[in-house]
């Protein structure tokens, strides 16, 4: 791969549990060749994390910081296993020393089951969420809002006006990343200036608009976790969940995707008049798609933090990125290296 200056671009990141370490491993390949430099990052839920963590340690020493922060971050995730606790450690044994008549079951299945007859102001009245005390131990957050190289938005879904609300600059928080992620059938919605948020996954996995309305590089790299096609019909409860899940968390992506390939259509084919024309601005976008590496994989894998699986992720990441960057790095600054339309909206 020939060496010069990094081409600038700007990232979208999904999120998706314990799948963020897919992400992690992206940006680690990223990072590590340097043939690209991110200028923005907008991010919901696991994605959030990892911007979070990119700008903080980008600030205290570059792409290398970042690199390192990135890997202590999810380690941090393993050895506490928080993802998994955060279901978990909700249904503790009924007696000291008693088995735990639940712990035969996944936390997923749990948290399933009691949802549909409890809320967690019902079995989480405490809020315990031990993925917080993992970001408040590994992210300075006054450290990542005085990030100037890379702009971070995070996304988080307003409960009262069923609008997307972002975070950036001085609003750049472990509120604003708990938000972000916040699952509401394991967690109270998180308060922030006294409105209540839920994952930002609802109505943007991620939101895209914060790089077309903002300064930034126009080259947008978007790193996808939620397969968009599985061939078959699912069948089993678990399965149709699962399912339902991924295209509940990908309809506002695909909502955006499509007004930016409409708006694209108009500027290719200069329909647009020209009092108006300068409002929009021409859009390269390039994807990594995680369809083949984590299709296989359930929705209650996002709860593993075991530390080979994360690292299995990690390396799957690697790879995708690298094959990215071999085969679509000259496009980056001259065109899009996808296209919407034949991709992402039909079959």
């Amino acid at each position: 791969m020939a060496k010069g200056d990094p081409k600038p671009i700007s990232l979208a990141l999904q999120g998706g549990g314990s799948h963020g370490a897919f992400t992690w491993g992206v940006l680690d390949c990223l990072l590590e060749q340097g043939s690209v430099t991110p200028k923005a990052v907008t991010a919901t839920s696991a994605g959030a994390m990892n911007a979070v963590a990119l700008a903080h340690g980008w600030v205290e020493n570059g792409p290398e910081g970042a690199r390192e922060k990135l890997w202590e971050l999810w380690n941090q995730v393993s050895r506490r296993g928080a993802l998994a606790q955060s279901a978990a450690a909700l249904f503790p044994s009924t007696s000291i020393g008693a088995p735990n008549p639940l712990a035969a079951f996944s936390p997923m299945s749990l948290f399933s089951a009691f949802s549909s007859f409890a809320s967690p102001y019902d079995f989480n009245p405490f809020d315990y969420n031990p993925l917080r005390t993992v970001v408040e131990e590994v992210i300075d957050f006054s450290v990542v809002r005085r990030c100037k190289d890379v702009a971070i938005y995070l996304a988080a879904t307003n409960v009262e006006t069923g609008r997307v609300d972002i975070f950036t600059g001085d609003d750049l928080s472990v509120d604003a990343v708990m938000a972000s992620a916040c699952l509401p059938q394991l967690f109270k919605a998180v308060e922030i200036d006294g409105k209540p948020y839920w994952d930002g996954g609802y109505l943007g996995n991620p939101s895209l608009f914060p790089l077309i309305y903002n300064e930034v590089p126009r080259d947008i790299l978007l790193v996808m976790l939620n397969p968009i096609r599985r061939e078959g019909t699912p069948r089993s409860a678990g399965a149709i969940a699962d399912r339902l899940n991924e295209i509940t968390f990908n309809a506002p992506l695909m909502g955006e995707l499509r007004a930016i390939a409409f708006v694209q259509k108009l500027l290719d084919e200069n329909w647009l008049a020209d009092r108006v024309k300068g409002r929009y601005r021409k859009l390269n976008l390039h994807a990594i798609r995680a369809d083949e590496e984590l299709c296989h994989l359930d929705h209650e894998s996002k709860y593993d933090t075991s530390w080979n699986f994360l690292q299995d992720l990690r390396d799957r990441g690697r790879r995708e990125a690298a094959r990215w960057l071999d085969g679509q790095l000259a496009s980056v600054g001259k065109r899009s290296s996808v296209n919407i339309q034949e991709e992402f909206l039909t079959d």
